[in-house]
């Protein structure tokens, strides 16, 4: 039997790294449930051949030989995209990468729709994509894919539009969605005070590492979500640094923020 050599671990690390950021970026997409329905087909596959279940195990083979077949079609858009996003050297990152000038504009944009907001007390919920993958969310909306803009994001939210109730999705500095529908968060130990909007803001932050801004509709108070917490009435310059620490991929761009 050969002997494990330092080759051997570097190998072994290496493609769990490469099959750990491969698990991130399919979380939360519709990837997820074809790869577990893979799963119980193989499974099911091998209990049927031990239990000796001779046409159950060939149909169940042949399904599954079918199924594989038919992902490259079925996963298309996906393995396009993979494609690009390795060209460009950028195969393991969700944020997209923006130069220093493009996020300072983003942030701007942000602060000042946010202080419109807040300001009319028109009520808003953004959701900044980070890794994980919110494309089941975004399939629940309407597909922008529009540069962020004061004018846009004031238009999704403005009260009797269409979109103004659901979510808007950011990934990078594109509107990928707007009215998506969120989990609520399982949480019974939240003030009466915070409404719907404050509970899917939760709600998809702990599913998730995406980062979340609630504005108030009847207090025009400003608020973050991200993990199990929720910092409310947040200061400008709070919000400023929690968006520029995020776009500058700063993996402790909120520690000890919750409030």
């Amino acid at each position: 039997m050969p002997e494990f050599s330092t080759i051997d671990a570097l190998d072994i690390i290496i493609v769990g790294y490469v099959v750990y950021r491969l698990m991130l970026l399919i979380r939360g997409t519709r990837a997820t449930s074809i790869i577990k329905g893979l799963g119980i087909l193989f499974v099911d596959n091998a209990v049927s051949r031990v239990a000796g279940l001779r046409t159950i195990a060939w149909i169940l083979n042949q399904g599954t030989t079918v199924v594989l077949v038919a992902l490259p079609i079925v996963f298309y858009p996906e393995l396009r995209r993979a494609l690009e996003h390795l060209g460009r050297g950028q195969l393991f990152s969700r944020l997209s990468p923006l130069g220093k000038e493009d996020v300072e504009d983003l942030i701007d944009t942000i602060v000042r729709t946010v202080r419109l907001l807040s300001k009319s007390h028109t009520g808003a919920l953004i959701v900044f994509e980070r890794e994980v993958g919110l494309e089941e969310y975004i399939e629940s909306g309407v597909r922008i894919e529009g540069a962020v803009s004061t004018e846009l994001l004031l238009n999704i939210f403005h009260p009797n539009t269409p979109l103004h109730d659901g979510a808007v999705i950011i990934r990078g500095n594109r509107v990928t969605a707007a009215g998506c529908f969120l989990p609520l968060t399982d949480k019974t130990a939240l003030p009466s005070t915070l409404g719907t909007r404050h509970r899917a803001a939760l709600g998809v932050a702990e599913l998730s590492d995406a980062l979340v801004l609630v504005v108030s509709e009847e207090t025009g108070i400003v608020s973050l979500a991200m993990g199990t917490d929720l910092r409310r009435d947040l200061a400008e310059n709070d919000l400023r640094q929690a968006l520029a620490g995020m776009y500058e991929h700063a993996p402790t761009f909120l520690k000890g923020w919750a409030r």
